[in-house]
């Protein structure tokens, strides 16, 4: 049936599902609601540009996953905090952005660094999207103050191997692999070399800067509370490869390549080993650091909504080579070496092809938020999310 807003529905049919189609042309506030009665169970469709906002039932993206933009030998990718800016690069290749969630993706064509082919290794986001960092590795660092429309040479030549951002871009940090621990306070213009030469690999930074992680490959975990102008060494001697903080800088997360991850809760002092041996390759965190996602080279995508403790695999066993997460968690992006770019959202399928359905106990309320979007405000039992 065609619902109406400002309705309330009881599915009572015992021989087959009943389907109630959202109001087609609702107002910002309309509720509807369905209530399963009848052993048919219920399903609630869709119309086009429409979908269904499933945070409050699934935690977190990554259930679902649309292949987008072009394809390429992707090797890394950045998300601005609310999911709706990205950047990403190819190996050997170019910087591509999207403006809308990926869903459709501009290659970069500003000289330099996009009038030749580059051996970027990774690129980073402040919070808004605007600035953005890339990194090539026996090249220079690249940043840009307008989403990437135009692009500036930034230190020296060094085989970068990390770099991120403080939210509001104004800090600054890589790492070179051989090479130090580079820090900027003023967006990348001057740098200031920190700690020792190693093999750096991964680096990663707190909401504010002032807290940092930084892994060797084949040896220790340092962590900083001062900006990087001290370090400390933390946990064991492995082959780290990556690296994650939470917003605070109080829940990290590090990979083993071909180890396993490890989480701390107490900005580096302490770690549990989590998850399997895997050749762990990149992983991102929400602010609060509840939510994680990490990928396997030549593997799936893993996800947790308890901040590491268990895990999910998701998705096809492709070669992922870059991860990003939005804020709260609810917008991810995966990149593969060979392949398109993967979008997974919380939220249902947009269109006719998106629905939510339940059983006879089973019951949701949704309410028209604009754009297209619902949202559930409550639901009970087992629901399925298309």
């Amino acid at each position: 049936m065609q619902g109406q807003s400002n309705t309330g529905y009881v599915a009572r049919n015992d021989a087959a599902q009943v389907v109630v189609t959202l109001p087609a042309n609702p107002a910002v506030g309309d509720v509807v609601r369905v209530q399963g009665a009848g052993l048919g169970g219920w399903k609630i469709a869709q119309n086009a540009g429409q979908a269904i906002d499933t945070k409050s039932v699934e935690g977190m993206a990554g259930a679902r996953w649309t292949a987008r933009g072009p394809t390429q030998s992707w090797y890394t990718v950045a998300s601005s905090a609310d999911g709706s800016k990205l950047v990403a690069a190819a190996k050997w290749g170019r910087i591509y952005t999207s403006t809308d969630s990926g869903e459709n993706w501009t290659v970069c064509t500003a000289t330099p660094p996009c009038e030749a082919d580059r051996d970027w290794t990774v690129v980073a986001s402040s919070a808004d999207g605007s600035k953005l960092a890339a990194a090539v590795y026996g090249g220079q660092i690249y940043t840009s103050i307008d989403g990437g429309a135009n692009w500036t040479a930034r230190e020296s030549n060094r085989n970068w191997f990390a770099v991120t951002y403080s939210s509001d871009g104004s800090k600054l940090v890589a790492a070179a692999s051989g090479g130090q621990i580079y820090s900027s306070i003023d967006g990348g213009v001057t740098w200031t070399a920190r700690e020792s030469i190693r093999d750096w690999y991964a680096v990663a930074s707190s909401a504010d800067g002032s807290k940092l992680v930084a892994a060797v490959f084949r040896g220790q975990i340092y962590t900083s509370i001062d900006g990087g102008a001290n370090w400390t060494a933390r946990e064991s001697v492995r082959d780290w490869y990556w690296v994650t903080s939470s917003g605070d800088g109080t829940r990290l997360v590090a990979l083993e390549s071909g180890g396993r991850i490890y989480t701390s809760d107490d900005s580096g002092v302490s770690w549990t080993a989590r998850e399997s041996n895997r050749n762990w390759f990149i992983s991102a965190s929400s602010a609060d650091g509840s939510k994680l996602v990490a990928v396997e080279e030549w593997g799936q995508i893993h996800t947790s909504s308890d901040g590491g403790v268990s895990w999910t695999a998701r998705g096809d066993s492709l070669r992922w080579n870059g991860v990003a997460s939005s804020a709260d968690g609810s917008k991810l992006v995966a990149a593969p070496n060979g392949g398109q770019i993967y979008i997974s959202t919380a939220t249902t399928t947009r269109g006719i092809g998106g629905s939510i359905s339940g059983a006879a106990s089973d019951t949701i309320g949704l309410q028209y938020v604009g754009n297209g979007m619902f949202t559930v405000l409550n639901h009970e039992g087992g629901l399925t999310i298309q």
